[in-house]
């Protein structure tokens, strides 16, 4: 892999050497299916670019992190280059300083792989109608993170879900997948009709909202969110005419699941990696629908 460094430069000269970088290594900017960039504060970059480009390793990407400095500082332009086998596309981080950190766009722009589908995805603090942010704005895809916002996540999800856009979507969406996978498997056999159901989870979580409303919208029944010891999303239990259909999870890996008349049987729910969440994002470039739906109920029936 090289690396290579520039300092107090500009976007064109950062997409030159990008260029340079390729013929030298006889690696030209084909492959690269989509522009992933990334806003995040210094102290989660690490993680980030670790996440970002082990999902890259299933959509070679150029991944562009941004990350805003010192506002106050002279305006400059730092960037970092990686290009190389043990990058699955190229990656560029950017920091910036001064005035450009209000127009990180005008940065990132030229940078942008041409006639590619563009992500932008904040693992932290995100704006609050990520389609209005500048950087939004570039994106056809916009991915948050509730659960990485320093207000425990739920309030933050609140406040995305009622400024919601097509072409949005939050990570705490994409660790139900599982969940709602095993739950529509339930049902494959009759079990009758819901009557209402409960979500438990560790107080604040912001996936078991969602959870409630998505299985609300599907079932035509009330479903609440109770609190329970955690960690993260524990148990769905949905009571039935005959009894009561739960998936119950005890531990990171596994979760038991029971319905009526059925012996209950072990299943896997493991929890999953960030990178295995953003891969997961990428495989689909277009409008969640079912998201769509389960995000505008929980923005309308909300109560916190």
């Amino acid at each position: 892999m090289t690396t290579f460094m520039l300092t107090d430069t500009t976007a064109g000269k950062i997409a030159a050497q990008l260029t340079h970088l390729r013929h030298q290594m006889g690696a030209p900017a084909i492959g690269m299916v989509l522009t992933l960039v990334v806003v995040c504060e210094e102290r989660h970059q690490y993680d980030a670019l670790r996440a970002a480009t082990e999902a890259a390793r299933e959509h070679p990407s150029r991944i562009i992190i941004v990350i805003k400095r010192e506002p106050e500082e002279a305006i400059r332009l730092d960037a970092e280059l990686r290009i190389g086998e043990n990058t699955p596309g190229e990656v560029v981080v950017l920091r910036l300083y001064g005035e450009l950190t209000d127009h990180a766009d005008s940065v990132v722009s030229p940078l942008l792989l041409p006639d590619t589908p563009v992500v932008a995805w904040w693992p932290g603090a995100a704006p609050d109608v990520p389609s209005k942010d500048a950087i939004g704005a570039l994106a056809q895809r916009r991915i948050t993170d509730a659960k990485g916002f320093d207000d425990g996540g739920v309030k933050s999800l609140v406040t995305r879900a009622r400024g919601y856009a097509r072409g949005d979507t939050d990570l705490a969406w994409a660790r139900l997948t599982p969940w709602r996978s095993l739950l529509a498997a339930a049902f494959d056999q009759p079990v009758g009709r819901v009557r209402k159901g409960v979500v438990e989870a560790a107080a604040g979580h912001p996936s078991a909202p969602l959870l409630a409303a998505w299985l609300s919208e599907r079932l035509g029944a009330t479903i609440k969110v109770v609190d329970s010891p955690g960690p993260g999303l524990t148990a769905v239990r949905l009571q039935l005419g005959e009894g009561e259909l739960a998936v119950v999870r005890t531990d990171a890996r596994l979760a038991t699941l029971s319905r009526p008349g059925q012996p209950d049987r072990n299943v896997a729910l493991a929890r999953r990696q960030t990178s295995e969440l953003m891969a997961e994002e990428l495989r689909r470039l277009d409008t969640d629908e079912i998201y769509e739906a389960a995000v505008k109920r929980f923005a309308r029936t909300y109560k916190g």
